[in-house]
């Protein structure tokens, strides 16, 4: 049985985020370069991550720096909220995610602008919206990430 891919998008993860992150497709849109990054940072990629940094921010964002975060993180769920390609020069992706951090869990909602470097989209900076705490999540209660499963059985055991 093959994995549902992280982002959310209910393909499986060899078709959908999978060719991206072994540079076998290139993101044909700013949503899907922001779903392929999300799953990179919750498979833990770091490469791909800063490979897909536009290079004015790339000296701000060390390959250290990110897999460390990566590494830290367990990302539980992706909300796509709005996409906004209106603009020539830049593209917006909306989204909500929700994540485990230091045992805690968070809902953080950004508005992420997209610009083309050499044909290819990447991810230059974003305006977060809101960043929160929620409420704990019990061993019992479902996992957040819709997997079906308890939390004790899903992600708590990756946030240990």
């Amino acid at each position: 049985m093959s994995q549902i891919c992280p982002c959310g998008s209910a393909l499986t993860y060899s078709d959908c985020c999978q060719p991206l992150h072994q540079g076998l497709k290139t993101a044909e849109t700013a949503e899907q370069l922001m779903r392929s990054r999300y799953s990179a940072y919750a498979l833990k990629l770091g490469p791909y991550l800063e490979q897909t940094w536009a290079q004015a921010e790339r000296v701000n964002n060390s390959l250290a720096d990110i897999q460390q975060w990566a590494e830290q993180t367990a990302w539980l769920k992706l909300e796509i909220l709005a996409t906004d390609y209106t603009a020539n020069d830049f593209h917006f992706v909306e989204f909500s995610a929700q994540y485990l951090h230091q045992g805690k869990r968070w809902l953080m909602q950004e508005k992420s602008r997209f610009c083309r470097e050499d044909g290819l989209w990447r991810y230059l900076d974003g305006d977060v919206k809101e960043h929160q705490l929620l409420a704990e999540i019990k061993r019992n209660d479902p996992c957040p990430c819709g997997s079906g499963k308890k939390f004790k059985k899903c992600h708590m055991l990756l946030n240990a």
